[in-house]
């Protein structure tokens, strides 16, 4: 069983469809317990980073995903959630995120070309920087999927696993033991997305 964390942030059951089109078992949850007895944990986000780190403490939510990491579960974050992995996030501010990668969330507002608009929407090619990612089993080099972000992961080369390029190349995809994370909306992705979130329900408990 897959549980999707719940701590009042963005719209969780679009994510729990697309699991059940590939025949996963997945449980939209606030629940600890819940979380805690889940084979694979998944962390969604969308909005600010502080708001949403704030709210996912508040609830002991990050105690559970911490812990199940800890387990040897595998972890997906996606946008948000994926920032919310790093060590911490300039988004407004100085943010604390989990720390489970190495790494910081900075913004593209002066770093990419004038011309590209702010947030960055819409399809990219991915580019991997390590074919060997779990989350690409089936997938291509090449292939496209959605992005809708104005920050994203910087100083995160030991873990990154895709790039995008939009301007400059940013991070699209990570992955480092049992923990990945997606800057891109693989339920808003069509097939290559479901094909993202089928590797990891693949992926191995570690020992």
């Amino acid at each position: 069983m897959i549980a999707i964390v719940d701590y009042g942030v963005g719209n969780l059951f679009s994510l729990r469809s697309s699991l059940e089109r590939i025949g996963a078992q997945a449980v939209v949850t606030g629940d600890a317990a819940v979380i805690a007895g889940a084979d694979r944990v998944i962390l969604p986000g969308v909005g600010a980073f502080g708001d949403a780190a704030d709210k996912l403490r508040a609830a002991g939510l990050d105690l559970a995903v911490l812990d199940a990491v800890q387990a040897g579960r595998p972890l997906l974050g996606i946008c948000l959630g994926m920032q919310l992995l790093f060590e911490k996030s300039y988004e407004y501010g100085e943010h604390a995120g989990l720390g489970l990668l190495r790494g910081q969330v900075v913004p593209m507002e002066g770093t990419l070309p004038e011309e590209l608009k702010i947030p960055h929407i819409g399809w990219n090619a991915l580019h991997f920087t390590d074919s060997a990612c779990p989350l690409f089993r089936y997938i291509h080099e090449g292939d496209c999927v959605y992005f809708v972000h104005s920050f994203y992961a910087s100083g995160c080369e030991d873990s990154l696993a895709a790039t995008a390029e939009y301007g400059l190349e940013l991070t699209a995809a990570v992955a480092k033991g049992n923990v990945f994370g997606c800057q891109f909306h693989p339920e808003k992705s069509g097939d290559v997305g479901l094909n993202v979130l089928r590797a990891f329900c693949e992926t191995e408990v570690q020992a």
